[in-house]
């Protein structure tokens, strides 16, 4: 491409969004955006500025997931027009030095939860605030669960297209089945056919609302290997957790350190060596959610070892954090630790970090499910009440970055990959998302090593009063993201708008299914079998 980019004007869409958003409101820096008119702050808000649709990234070391240099990075209308050396533009283009700093595609979340019905509540955070604090953390793109209504997936998918009206990001659905008949069955081909989903998740916890049977697990897996869908599984032993809720209560042991009492690691490890399984056994690929224990993750990694295509995901909380908060003796502060699986005791984070440096377990996720102080007090007299869930969504990228390449267990291309590119290869989005590469969507982010970043529940962009990582320090600052062509985060200050993210749509069939049909076949010539023999007694 010539290195020297004419000016075009600019096409009719963008004209149309120029004048739609001189008035959007949309607020300064850290927790002070708007909300469709409504701060969340102290301070006023400002008015929304126009997209800019060229912009050339200069001097900045561009990294993918399997090869960095030095390079320019021009923007046109959404898209990665150009990446080169010593890029010539006009005045008309906006530019960005990012001389001694990474330039990277921006991230992508595989695990969320906005505006999810659960427990009695529905998580604080929707597809707009989860979304705008993602942009300000450099997440450009996450992968939510849609929830079937009464079991109808049609009635979900319905739901979860409202909910997303207002993304301020690009975003995918995963489809979780929570029972299972022929209605079920023809809509998971709806689904992946003509809706863009290309992922169903199975709930092997939570008794009695979201749990699901082994015999549905394997007409799960069966139905998803026929589509070319990836199955995913929360992998718990929920009847052994019903039980060991049940004792806790007897124990008189009510208050958050109950949760992870209940559920120990040897739950999640037989749950996810069963659902390993019965995946081998009908031969599709597994992808494993928020692997938090040693149990589990060498499950993975013995699958792995033995040629099984199975994927495991570590959360962001999985890897930072452990359990010792749950005893804490203010309620307030011990409850917003509460997840499932549980935040597991010290030793545990330790050894998924390493399982993700050696690519034991594939791609970092969040599980971001956001309930605030109130709302977790729900269970003050129960545990069992609490509603599950932490942040992460905003943190994800900079606690990556801290924990797994200041300290030299992941390079600077790996943190691309299990951030962003692999978890697009996964669900078939890739190189559209995941990369910065010519045709590419604009989705970037320029990340300074050297800068440092504080978290704190008083400078999120969340809607919740509390953070998880509250304090946490750290080297490796987002200073720009960029999502779809347009500049939303820059000098600390956040430009999301709702209406700007777009649903992707995934396509079945990923790499992981490459050779299953061999495999298929050699297993039906290894049977030697049936055996034909006379109806003729013979002495």
């Amino acid at each position: 491409m010539d290195s020297s980019l004419p000016h075009k004007a600019p096409p009719a869409h963008l004209v149309i969004i120029l004048f739609l958003s001189l008035f959007l409101p949309l607020c300064g820096s850290n927790n002070q955006f708007c909300d469709a008119g409504t701060a969340y702050g102290k301070l006023a808000c400002g008015t929304a500025t126009a997209p800019t649709s060229k912009i050339l990234i200069k001097g900045g070391t561009v990294v993918n997931a399997h090869h960095k240099e030095v390079s320019d990075v021009y923007i046109e209308d959404g898209i990665i027009a150009a990446v080169q050396k010593n890029i010539v533009v006009a005045d008309d283009v906006k530019i960005i030095d990012a001389t001694g700093k990474y330039v990277m595609p921006g991230g992508i979340d595989p695990h969320t939860h906005l505006a999810m019905e659960f427990m009695g509540t529905e998580t604080i955070d929707d597809f707009f605030s989860g979304q705008a604090a993602a942009l300000a953390g450099g997440t450009t793109m996450h992968i939510d669960f849609v929830i079937p209504v009464d079991g109808s997936l049609s009635a979900g998918y319905e739901a979860y297209v409202k909910k997303a009206e207002r993304s301020a990001m690009d975003y995918g659905f995963h489809m979780a089945i929570t029972k299972w008949d022929d209605t079920v069955s023809r809509e998971m081909e709806v689904m992946v056919k003509e809706k863009g989903i290309n992922s169903f998740k199975f709930f092997m916890a939570y008794k009695g609302s979201l749990m699901i049977s082994d015999e549905l697990l394997l007409e799960g897996f069966k139905k998803c290997k026929s589509l070319g869908a990836l199955a995913m599984v929360h992998a718990e032993n929920g009847d052994a957790v019903f039980e060991g809720q049940k004792r806790m209560i007897e124990l008189g042991i009510t208050g958050p350190e109950g949760h992870a009492l209940s559920r120990p690691p040897a739950l999640e490890g037989e749950a996810t060596s069963r659902a390993i399984r019965l995946a081998g056994f009908v031969n599709t690929p597994l992808y494993v959610v928020h692997v938090m224990s040693i149990d589990a993750m060498e499950e993975i990694a013995k699958a792995r070892k033995s040629g099984q295509k199975v994927i495991g995901e570590p959360v962001v909380s999985g890897l930072e954090l452990d359990d010792s908060i749950l005893w804490d003796s203010d309620f307030h502060r011990a409850a917003k630790y509460v997840m499932s699986p549980p935040i597991r005791a010290p030793g545990h984070s330790k050894a998924l970090q390493a399982a993700l440096s050696t690519g034991v377990l594939q791609l970092v996720g969040t599980d971001h499910c956001t309930f605030n102080s109130t709302q977790k007090a729900m269970g003050i007299d129960d545990f069992r009440k609490i509603p599950n869930g932490v942040n992460g969504l905003e943190e994800r990228m900079h606690l990556v970055w801290d924990t797994m390449v200041a300290s030299g267990q992941l390079s600077v291309t790996e943190f691309v990959k299990v951030t962003s590119s692999e978890c697009a290869r996964i669900f078939n989005i890739y190189p559209k998302k995941g990369a910065i590469l010519v045709g590419s969507d604009a989705d970037v982010i320029v990340l300074n090593p050297n800068s440092s970043f504080e978290i704190s529940a008083k400078s999120h962009h969340y809607r919740t009063d509390t953070n998880v990582y509250e304090g946490r320090r750290g080297k490796g600052k987002v200073e720009v993201t960029i999502a779809g062509g347009r500049i939303v985060w820059e000098e600390e200050e956040l430009k999301a708008v709702p209406g700007w993210g777009k649903y992707i749509k995934m396509a079945p069939f990923n790499y992981l299914f490459d050779g299953l049909e061999r495999a298929d076949a050699e297993y039906l010539s290894s049977l030697r079998a049936p055996v034909m023999r006379s109806s003729i007694h013979t002495t």
